[in-house]
């Protein structure tokens, strides 16, 4: 639901990968931005009205997401897919933080925009560890990105996840990124991105900037 710039590319994306795609908007010239190489269902309406999301497919759908400008429109749609059509995969797009933690522990997936984006540009300002990429609903878990210290570099993964009590997700390696093993040796330049427990960090940033502790 909804065809503006995040409807219309989020419905190319999926055709893209070969998904069947039903997009609704209340303005039927809002089609136009999918271009004319879009194969899926158009359908002019508002995307909460039952007999709308029925005409676009509802009943047969894997997945909902609703991402009009309208956080009420957004929030209606969302809970009558999901609750009127049983959709499991639901995603509406809500620009009220506040209000997007509230359906998040309702089981709707939310993507507050601004919060979004401030959280965004804050994880790139501030120190390292300062504020994590990703905390889970309870507050235990943190996922975060670091360069490595040069004070690791030529030592195992294994020997910094151990010292460290973290683990490393992925490796960003000269533009790619790796699942490391073992035997991996962190390299100059290396993004980690670690998954840390929350009462761990201060433990864990201690040791990568005091380095390894020799056996």
């Amino acid at each position: 639901m909804g065809c503006g710039r995040v409807g219309s590319t989020l419905a190319r994306s999926l055709e893209d990968r070969n998904h069947t795609v039903s997009i609704i908007d209340s303005e039927p010239d809002a089609f136009r931005r999918l271009g004319p190489a879009f194969n899926g269902d158009k359908i002019a309406g508002i995307g909460f009205d039952q007999q709308v999301l029925e005409k676009a497919g509802i009943r047969r759908a894997d997945a909902f997401a609703a991402v009009s400008s309208g956080d009420n429109s957004n929030i209606i749609a969302a809970r009558v897919a999901r609750e009127q059509f049983g959709i499991q995969q639901v995603v509406a797009r809500i620009y009220d933080p506040g209000r997007a933690e509230v359906y998040q522990r309702l089981g709707i997936t939310t993507v507050a925009t601004v919060k979004w984006t401030a959280d965004q540009v804050l994880r790139r300002i501030l120190p390292a560890g300062a504020e994590p990429d990703f905390r889970d609903p309870s507050g235990t878990i943190r996922v975060d990105h670091i360069t490595v210290p040069e004070i690791w570099i030529g030592r195992r993964t294994i020997d910094l996840q151990v010292q460290s009590r973290s683990r490393i997700a992925w490796i960003d390696r000269l533009g790619e990124g790796m699942l490391p093993v073992r035997e991996t040796v962190l390299q100059e330049g290396d993004m980690l991105h670690l998954v840390i427990r929350e009462d761990n960090a201060a433990h864990t940033y201690a040791r990568l900037e005091n380095g390894p502790e020799e056996d």
